[in-house]
Order: C-alpha cells, then sequence, then structure tokens
C-alpha cells in the first residue's frame, strides 16, 4: 500500500482589527482554525489603525475584518486602505447595526455583517471572500 502525501491546504492570513480585547477574542473563536474543511486560517489580531496599515504594507494578508465599532472606527480606516494600499486584500467591516450597511457600503468594503458575530455566518462569509479573491489574483 503506497501512502500518498496530500497536498497541504495553504493557510489564509486573516489580519483582525479591534480596539477592545474582548470582541477580537470572539471573532478569533468564531473563525475558528478553518473557515471551511479545506480553508485553514491563521489571525493576526491588532488594536490600532497605525497596526492595520503597518501589517497591509508589509503584505502576506489575505482579507482584513475591521470592527466598525473600533475607536477609532473600522469603517474610514476601510475606505483609507481601499485608496492607499496596491491590490488591497478583501475587507469585511463590522457593523453595529443593520442600518450602518450603507457606510459599509460607502467604505467601499467587500462583505458586510453586524454584531454580534454569528458564528457560522462569519467562517461562510469569510470563506467566500477569499475563495472569490483566490479566484481573481492576478498571481493564479
Amino acid at each position: 500500500m503506497s501512502s500518498t502525501p496530500q497536498p497541504s491546504a495553504e493557510v489564509a492570513t486573516v489580519l483582525l482589527y479591534a480596539s477592545d480585547r474582548l470582541t477580537r477574542e470572539n471573532i478569533r473563536l468564531a473563525l475558528g482554525r478553518k473557515v471551511a474543511r479545506d480553508l485553514p486560517v491563521q489571525v493576526l489580531e491588532v488594536a490600532t489603525q497605525a497596526a492595520v496599515i503597518t501589517a497591509l504594507d508589509a503584505g502576506g494578508v489575505d482579507l482584513a475584518i475591521l470592527d466598525g465599532e473600533a475607536v477609532p472606527g473600522g469603517m474610514g480606516l476601510c475606505r483609507q486602505l481601499k485608496d492607499e494600499i496596491f491590490r488591497c486584500p478583501p475587507v469585511l467591516v463590522l457593523t453595529g447595526r443593520r442600518d450602518d450597511a450603507w457606510l459599509a457600503t460607502w467604505s467601499r468594503a467587500d462583505g458586510v455583517l453586524e454584531h454580534p458575530v454569528d458564528p457560522v455566518r462569519l467562517p461562510e462569509v469569510v470563506a467566500g471572500l477569499l475563495r472569490s479573491a483566490a479566484a481573481t489574483s492576478p498571481s493564479r
């Protein structure tokens, strides 16, 4: 019986920005280690906007999740990233209210969910955004 090594799934890096430690923890736990059976993720948590920009400038981030309720907020940061980061990865913005979805559209977010984070819906949306970005990536 021959043992053929299985191709290892590439781990996607998800940048998570929230100024509140508990919010970051809840989102990280909702994401888990895999957002889909074949899509493992590692979460890079940051608490400041400067850390978000530094991480995205360095590269290697496949998706950013920005808390729209963070101080300062993630929606304005999303718009800034879309304007300033070359080949900005997809951005998911978390809003405090359903009525804030229009602000996420203004910010040019690729996806929007509202707080509290749904531990079933969040991984589904993240997986969809990662797959969509991989399909349209110029390197593929």
